[in-house]
């Protein structure tokens, strides 16, 4: 039993300090920092500079097999420890050869032998000049053009941020991505700015490894010699051999895995917009094309006839060159496929796609961009909280709002267009507040006067500074951005009724809970068509009741259609009765009570008697001086409870409350009008005014 437990502890212990865990890692660091400061005997030396080197030629595969930079995000901090590890060892082998130096060639370990004597080849000249030409292409060729190129890939995608992220959201406010699709484009979008702006950063890391390199090879040579001259006596050519050896030689074994990670990082900063892997994409660029490397077959070919060349090794590059621009010729397919993502143009757009409308849109000026993205409230997330809230609220999805611009519009000026036809438009000042007097005139402030756009009230433009000012005045104060829902969100309420589509009255037939299906098996379409229902609960959301209550709507129309009623008005006036108790309770006041307008009975027989043509499609036939008392009436009485505070409601009999809300619609198009089969029974009224 103790022996298992051992055995689990023990497994335990190698999951937790595993290497790729946090404690692995960070124990990693650790050890790195500790060879810094503790003398390591050879044997581990060796080990460590065989996985600096290891390691180099790793990192160098992993970026030639990339797809795209951000699939190594990890590649940065790799670039650090790889860096503190050739630092550390270096540091490491600077003790051994300054302290046993005088012991031979293998006193800094194996490693650092074999590559002072293999690559040296037993010359020390012709080994520093090997090292020196590994330090100027390492410091002046490859880390400075990697550093460069990530700098400048910082910080184009730095600028580029603002306008990618405006993209991602007006692809999402126009439907063409949904709302994951945009939370991972813009996480993708915020790993690609802090990559290359760690890439930026840990470009230095190798540039300062190289010139940490080349110092301390200056540092072993001079103190090497001092100390195998001084301190040991020996002479010296022989002091000069075995300590420039040495550090030739642990020069060459940080160089050249230094020189393989610089690549790598070149290799990654360089692959911004290359698709797919980097072999794939230089064969397809280089070899994509027969004419390319038939012209380069042909050079080969002159060269190889100059006297004084070698001919053999032009002939063999032209054959391969000219070899290959044939197989590109007799297979062009192959050609174009390959040729495809660099050089064919995007083909254009079907014609038909001029056909699709747009059911909302809005069009902003240039200088209004900035609401939809910004540091200030985010329009296209105060559109989807609207279109959440209308759903909520009147019972059915919006189609999504299109946002785009609009170079015809003034800078400050926006419209918003239903079914591309213009709903309302109006102007934003957007470094501004807009600020308004709840009581009614122009607040009494220094600004810019203005109507706000949604219900033509007076307002004023002011200062953001003055914010307080205004809020501590009473005054109601709104951001753009708000300014904008507020209007988009009434004019959406306005024609809602043209949004609610066939598809859209099927979807909402389709998602009814199962218990309700019997209904609709039994409703459509025996009794009534789904165009039928359609028309129904446009009609409901012209007067803005929500259709929410979807069951009960389809229960009133089943009524309604058993009792024969087959006009659309009819079954609608029914439905409204059904719904009684919504509709009233939608219309109660701050007080408590539903303020209402009555007509007269002389009003009610006039409308009555002017109602001609048969029982289904009745229609108006009164006189016209008639019809402009009525609206003068209608206007005064109306104006009079506006001035008394209160948002009554006009109260008709139920066989002509359609006729009257058509007239009332063109003069005052959001007064409701309600039959009085539409108030609920125990619903508190009050009656405010008699036309």
């Amino acid at each position: 039993m103790a022996q298992a437990n051992a055995i689990l502890m023990g497994k335990d212990w190698l999951r937790r300090y595993a290497p790729g865990t946090d404690v692995g890692l960070a124990l990693g660091v650790v050890a790195l920092l500790s060879v810094l400061i503790l003398p390591l005997p050879t044997m581990i030396l060796d080990l460590g500079l065989a996985l600096s080197v290891t390691m180099a030629v790793l990192v160098l595969m992993v970026a030639m097999f990339l797809s795209k930079p951000l699939d190594f995000t990890s590649f940065p901090t790799l670039l650090l420890l790889t860096t503190l590890l050739r630092l550390s060892l270096n540091v490491a082998t600077t003790r051994l050869i300054l302290a046993h130096g005088n012991e031979g060639a293998g006193a800094a370990g194996r490693v650092v032998a074999a590559f002072g004597g293999f690559l040296m080849g037993g010359d020390v000249v012709i080994g520093v000049i090997l090292f020196a030409i590994l330090l100027v292409v390492n410091f002046m060729v490859i880390t400075k053009g990697s550093s460069r190129i990530a700098e400048v890939a910082a910080r184009f995608s730095l600028d580029a941020m603002p306008g990618k992220q405006m993209a991602i959201d007006s692809d999402m406010s126009s439907g063409l991505i949904d709302e994951g699709t945009a939370r991972r484009r813009r996480s993708e979008l915020e790993q690609e700015s802090g990559f290359y702006g760690a890439m930026d950063g840990a470009a230095k890391f190798v540039r300062g490894d190289a010139i940490a390199g080349l110092i301390i090879t200056m540092i072993n040579v001079v103190g090497g010699l001092a100390i195998g001259l001084i301190r040991h006596g020996m002479p010296f050519t022989e002091a000069a051999a075995t300590y420039t050896t040495l550090t030739v030689g642990d020069g060459l074994v940080s160089q050249i895995p230094a020189l393989l990670v610089s690549t790598a990082a070149g290799i990654v900063v360089t692959k911004g917009g290359m698709e797919g892997t980097a072999d794939a994409a230089l064969v397809r660029q280089l070899g994509g094309n027969p004419k390319p490397l038939a012209l380069a077959a042909g050079a080969a070919a002159v060269l190889a006839m100059m006297p004084g060349l070698p001919a053999l090794p032009f002939l063999a590059l032209a054959g391969l060159a000219g070899g290959g621009a044939w197989l590109r010729h007799r297979n062009p397919e192959g050609t174009a496929e390959a040729a495809a993502p660099a050089q064919v143009a995007p083909a254009e757009p079907p014609i038909s796609d001029s056909l699709k409308i747009d059911m909302i849109r809005l069009e902003l000026g240039y200088g209004l961009l900035g609401l939809a993205a910004g540091d200030q409230p985010r329009l296209t997330e105060q559109i989807k909280q609207m279109r959440r809230s209308i759903a909520g609220e009147m019972g059915f999805v919006l189609p999504p709002v299109r946002i785009q611009d609009n170079m015809q519009l003034s800078s400050d000026a926006y419209c918003v267009r239903i079914k591309e036809i213009e709903a309302g438009r109006g102007e934003l000042r957007p470094n501004a507040l807009l600020a308004m007097d709840p009581h009614g005139g122009v607040p009494d402030m220094v600004g810019e006067t203005t109507q706000e756009p949604a219900f033509g009230l007076p307002a004023l433009w002011i200062d953001p500074s003055l914010r307080e000012e205004a809020v501590f005045r009473s005054f109601t104060v709104v951001d753009p951005p708000s300014v904008l829902a507020t209007h988009l969100t009434e004019l959406i309420k306005q024609n809602m009724s043209e949004l609610l589509s066939f598809a859209e009255t099927q979807k909402l037939i389709d998602d009814l809970p199962r218990e309700q299906h019997k209904l609709v098996a039994e409703l459509i379409p025996s009794q009534i068509s789904m165009g039928g229902v359609q028309r129904a609960l446009q009609m409901l959301l012209a007067e803005r009741v929500s259709i929410r209550d979807l069951a009960t709507i389809l229960e009133g129309i089943q009524e309604a259609c058993g009792g024969q009623a087959r006009a659309i008005s009819a079954i609608v006036g029914h439905v409204r009765s059904r719904l009684a108790r919504q509709i009233s309770d939608s219309h109660v006041g701050p007080a408590g009570y539903i303020p209402l307008i009555t007509l007269s009975p002389a009003w009610e027989n006039e409308f009555a008697e002017a109602l001609v043509g048969p029982p289904d499609e009745r229609q108006l036939a009164m006189a016209p001086t008639r019809l402009s008392e009525f609206m003068q009436r209608l206007r005064s009485v109306f104006d009079n409870a506006a001035q008394s505070g209160e948002a009554p409601v006009l109260l008709t009999g139920a066989h002509i409350r359609l006729h009257v809300r058509a007239i009332v619609e063109r003069i005052r198009p959001a007064t409701p009008v309600l039959a009085q089969t539409e108030i609920f029974a125990r619903a508190r009224i009050r009656t405010v005014g008699t036309i």
